[in-house]
């Protein structure tokens, strides 16, 4: 997508109604420009009756064009009212200073992307990718995706542009595919504030990592049960006495205590 140029426009417009309600005028006024410091700005001052455009001041031309009939008489009036052409050099000199502000304003954001896997619900793929670009600016931005280089067209749903409310955008495209041994698939982004496409590449968790987590998760449960089995001994143990009858413990027996008693002669 080729860098976008700096382009502003500041709407005013003027409204007035016949009392039925069944025709208006209005008035748009337009800044344009493409430089960074305004020196190209344009005003444009267009005059629209029941939607169709009737004449138009241009800053380049410095009067007022007329495009219809009636327009024609609108077009006599303004260009001999000094007032007017006053107003209109005035606007025109402040459309641009008023370009470094635009500018700031305009400046683009690049957007932060997620490629994850989703579940496939309801789908006769086996998987399903979700490529998500996050707080960009401006609007325009093109997400596509490539299976082993080559675009995919078939298969894909995407978002529109959905704005967050902070004058910056979000959006999701959505990949349904029966994955193939060793191909790549990748989530293309481009947008005015990258210089060149931003590849993702989608890296699918391989089947050997699975079975080491696999067979860690076995060893520790197996070095749990050693060591409760370890606890169990200790404590039947800890006594100094293992009963045939019962191995997990021994019974307190009261041993006989022998009274001793003496005897002795009276006199």
């Amino acid at each position: 997508m080729p860098q976008a140029q700096g382009f502003s426009v500041f709407l005013v417009l003027f409204l007035t109604f016949s009392p039925g309600g069944a025709y208006y005028l209005y008035v748009m006024e337009r800044c344009q420009f493409s430089s960074s410091d305004g020196h190209d700005a344009v005003l444009l001052d267009q005059f629209y009756y029941n939607k169709i455009l009737e004449g138009q001041y241009n800053s380049t031309v410095g009067k007022v064009t007329a495009y219809t009939e009636k327009g024609e008489v609108y077009a006599i009036i303004l260009n001999n009212d000094p007032g007017f052409i006053k107003r209109e050099i005035w606007k025109t000199n402040l459309c641009k200073r008023n370009v470094p502000l635009g500018q700031k304003l305009l400046t683009a954001v690049e957007p932060y992307v997620w490629l994850r896997s989703v579940k496939a619900e309801y789908s006769q793929h086996q998987q399903k990718l979700v490529c998500s670009a996050y707080d960009f600016y401006p609007k325009q931005i093109r997400v596509t995706w490539l299976r082993d280089g080559k675009k995919v067209t078939s298969d894909v749903t995407s978002t529109d542009e959905l704005p967050n409310g902070n004058w910056l955008y979000q959006i999701h495209s959505y990949l349904e595919f029966t994955p193939k041994p060793g191909e790549k698939i990748a989530c293309m982004v481009e947008h005015a504030s990258l210089k060149e496409p931003q590849l993702h590449d989608w890296e699918p968790e391989s089947d050997s990592k699975w079975s080491k987590i696999a067979v860690g998760s076995a060893g520790l449960l197996l070095g749990l049960l050693f060591s409760a089995a370890g606890f169990i001994y200790y404590k039947t143990t800890s006594n100094g006495c293992i009963s045939r009858r019962n191995p997990l413990g021994c019974r307190n027996v009261e041993k006989p205590h022998t009274h001793l008693s003496t005897t002795g002669n009276s006199s």
